[in-house]
């Protein structure tokens, strides 16, 4: 990806502190996956080491973390939680009402990261919904693109700060 196709993720401080930690968490960790694989490759056999594929699949996915928070963190922005309720921003858990349904649906506005730990909805912000609701107020009706070429409305029935 070019610098200019590159999406920026909106975290919290608190959520890049804790994505950091992890990070650095991870790569403190590769010395000691590097020295279980070595311990396992001396037991002979590789073909049948159960042990020896273990410590490297564990390796792989460690790596994979790994590169994936490097990413997000590169391509992060650090802003605070909004602390203002009534538009739709980053960090604002959004109630909206789509057109012809009488029920609401809510979600946090944000990073899937942000909301890793809780069982809230996240749509980004990069989303065609998210996007089209970006600055909205609560009361307004915006319109965004569905894959299948149509449109939908949603209403902004409400925003607030989201809180972990």
């Amino acid at each position: 990806m070019t610098e200019t196709q590159t999406q920026v993720t909106w975290l919290t401080q608190d959520a890049h502190d804790r994505l950091k930690a992890e990070l650095d968490d991870l790569v403190a960790q590769r010395p000691v996956i590097a020295q279980k694989i070595n311990a396992a490759r001396e037991e002979g056999d590789l073909k049948e080491n159960g042990g020896y594929h273990a410590a490297r699949e564990e390796q792989g996915v460690m790596e994979a973390r790994i590169r994936h928070l490097q990413e997000l963190l590169h391509t992060a922005k650090v802003g605070e939680t909004p602390t203002e309720s009534g538009t739709a921003v980053p960090g604002t858990v959004l109630t909206v009402r789509f057109e012809g349904d009488d029920d609401t649906e809510t979600f946090l506005l944000g990073s899937r990261e942000e909301g890793a730990h809780g069982d809230l909805e996240v749509y980004s912000p990069n989303s065609p919904l998210g996007s089209a609701l970006l600055g909205a107020k609560a009361g307004d009706t915006v319109s965004y693109d569905l894959p299948d070429g149509g449109s939908m409305e949603v209403t902004l029935v409400s925003a607030e700060p989201y809180r972990a």
